[in-house]
């Protein structure tokens, strides 16, 4: 039978003499290690120090200690409770699929109380760094070797990420889609809180390394963008009536949709502008206020003769309307423009950039516009070179957005209500480019009605497998691009 070889972090003596008699009561594992970060820590096996649990020499001293078959790595410093004939499980589906790497299902205990963890399956574009593989790992020992060996960049945070991204070029990362044990969870934080992580700059050194790490996997698998490669546009091709549209899908949004449109007629240009409100059949009265506001001429209300239309659909539709201006600018129904120049800033990019997409910065407010945590949101992990590959890793491209209408209605956006503006803004990225706003021009307000603050763990899984599917194509697309440039500048 294979064995295993079991790798854990400690940080309690209590917790981690548990999680060690269980793993030796399995009948699968041969030997224990403990991971420490101090080195006067003793436990009931071997305890390897190491300078952080997530670094390259981390994984290099398990990949060096390592003799059996395969290795499992606990990631989570608290009491590990294995479910029953856990581990043989794990260690048959591996030996069955041949993956290299294996991770399941599990239970978490939160404030007492046990609840299901279900993760999801990865894909090739599944390259966020926080991507959710819960705290045991199992790992074919040759694969890991093979992967610790290649690490040349010395990461003292990207060690983890680095591993499992040259893993994923090897073979399979498998998901166990059965619950095979139980942990407490350390991060007691709602969604909401959580989405923000990459833009704290206290984690701006974590940041980096992953962008380096993510942008060497991209170059080894042929699917990096050269910085500068972008096609031209002439911005002053084509009549159009108005310079500028916002458009604003709308449904049920009766409390704040008059604040939204308030905010779009105040602002001040040296250009003829306009709002299209893409009313999606609401019931609660917006569709009436929306009326009392297209006393305007400025104002648009349109309702579509169809039932069947996302947030991306309705997009569509505005963008596709023959009153609809050169650029096209977002704004969401919950929220307001941060000052009266936003119009006038963000065409002033699109002129001084020569892009067919400019993305601002915006800041999270409760109802009444106070500042919530964590403040602004500018996605300064966006950089002139390497921005449109780092997009890859992270999980949005920020706010407002605007586009350039005929590049728009080349593509359009997919129609549904999560992640349409990020594959857009992917599928620019790789053809055009891209200018950014610096400054907050919209305050994004958090408030009991919003869809994306606090979702519970299917409604994030949902969305997951959503963007990580958009990162495959996307992914596939550049790296079949990339080839084709290669053979046309080789039959030149």
């Amino acid at each position: 039978m294979k064995r295993i070889e079991a790798f854990i972090l400690y940080s309690d003596p209590a917790k981690a003499s548990l999680t060690i008699s269980q793993l030796e009561a399995s009948g699968v594992v041969s030997k224990c290690y403990a991971l420490t970060v101090k080195s006067e820590q003793s436990a009931a096996c071997e305890v390897i120090k190491v300078d952080s649990f997530d670094s390259t020499a981390a994984i290099k001293a398990i990949a060096e200690k390592a003799t059996a078959d395969y290795t499992l790595l606990y990631r989570n410093g608290d009491a590990l409770r294995l479910g029953y004939h856990a581990l043989q499980r794990m260690l048959k589906i591996a030996d069955d699929s041949g993956a290299v790497m294996c991770y399941a299902d599990h239970y978490q205990e939160r404030n007492g109380v046990q609840t299901k963890a279900p993760v999801i399956d990865y894909q090739q574009g599944s390259l966020r760094d926080e991507f959710e593989f819960g705290s045991l790992i199992l790992i074919k020992t040759e694969a890991l070797k093979q992967a610790a060996t290649a690490m040349t960049e010395a990461y003292s945070y990207a060690g983890f990420y680095d591993m499992r991204l040259r893993l994923s070029e090897m073979g399979r990362l498998e998901h166990i889609n059965e619950y095979l044990y139980s942990e407490v969870a350390l991060d007691l934080r709602s969604s909401g809180e959580t989405i923000f992580d990459y833009q704290n700059p206290d984690n701006r050194r974590q940041q980096i390394e992953m962008e380096q790490s993510v942008t060497d996997y991209l170059k080894r698998v042929g699917a990096y963008l050269e910085p500068g490669a972008y096609k031209t546009l002439n911005l002053k091709e084509g009549n159009f009536e108005v310079e500028c549209t916002v458009i604003i899908p709308v449904l049920n949004r009766v409390r704040t949709i008059g604040d939204a449109i308030e905010s779009v007629l105040k602002q001040k240009a040296d250009f003829k502008y306009n709002l299209i409100v893409v009313d999606n059949h609401s019931t609660d009265g917006t569709s009436e206020l929306i009326e009392r506001y297209a006393t305007d001429d400025r104002v648009i209300h349109l309702i579509p003769e169809r039932n069947d239309l996302g947030i991306g659909g309705c997009w569509n539709l505005g963008a596709d309307d023959s009153r609809c201006g050169r650029f096209v600018i977002g704004l969401d129904s919950d929220d307001v423009y941060k000052t009266d120049q936003v119009l006038a800033t963000m065409v002033a990019e699109f002129y001084r950039s020569g892009s067919a997409m400019v993305v601002g910065g915006y800041e999270i407010t409760d109802f009444d516009l106070n500042i919530l945590p964590p403040g602004k949101i500018l996605h300064n992990e966006w950089t002139e070179d390497n921005g449109r590959n780092n997009l890859l890793r992270v999980n949005g491209i920020g706010g407002p957005r605007a586009f350039y209408t005929p590049v728009f209605r080349e593509i359009h956006l997919p129609n549904t209500c999560y992640g349409e503006d990020y594959a857009m803004g992917l599928y620019i990225s790789r053809h055009y480019h891209v200018g950014r706003v610096w400054d907050v021009m919209t305050c994004a307000r958090r408030w009991d009605d919003n869809t994306d603050a606090n979702l519970d763990v299917t409604a994030m899984n949902a969305n997951n497998v959503y963007k990580d599917r958009i990162r495959t194509w996307e992914l596939r697309a550049r790296i079949a691009e990339n080839k084709r440039e290669i053979l046309n500048n080789n039959n030149k």
